[in-house]
């Protein structure tokens, strides 16, 4: 039986979303050395631009994923993570699917990420390569950096 997500855009006033970004954070600062940490924090989730979708199971959260607006034909995904008890039942790619498909909704071409290269980040690649993300270099202000690896998805 597949689980039922509901999806909301979501302004971080709720304590356990804001929990699941601090989660996150302390996730990111773990796996790699600090200036590499390139996750945004809530401030950020709440810039102009940066649409943050909280995936919900019931009343539990289950995740939560952000688009950020690079430009007319460019998105960002940003902050994916998967509240740790819905860990391997489908919610990151339900949030994925989701994202992508509100990506294509606002008539973006293309949707790029950086994500860590460590092994913690083995199922965030395996997730965005199997949803047909390819490696790409470094864009909009990123640098190369072995602990980062870029991704784009044409839409």
């Amino acid at each position: 039986m597949a689980l039922e997500v509901r999806f909301e855009i979501d302004d971080l006033s709720r304590e356990p979303v804001r929990a699941l970004i601090a989660r996150h954070l302390e996730g990111m600062f773990a796996a790699s050395p600090p200036k590499s940490v390139h996750a945004f924090d809530v401030d950020k989730l709440r810039e102009t631009g940066v649409t943050l979708l909280s995936a919900w199971v019931g009343a539990d959260l289950a995740g939560c994923g952000a688009l950020k607006q690079l430009d007319a034909e460019r998105g960002e995904l940003k902050s994916m993570r998967v509240a740790d008890r819905w860990l391997r039942k489908g919610i990151g790619r339900a949030m994925l699917e989701h994202l992508l498909k509100e990506a294509r909704r606002r008539g973006m071409r293309s949707v790029w990420l950086e994500t860590g290269s460590t092994p913690p980040f083995t199922p965030a690649l395996r997730l965005y390569e199997s949803a047909g993300f390819v490696r790409c270099g470094p864009f909009e202000g990123y640098i190369d950096d072995p602990f980062s690896v870029f991704m784009m998805l044409a839409l």
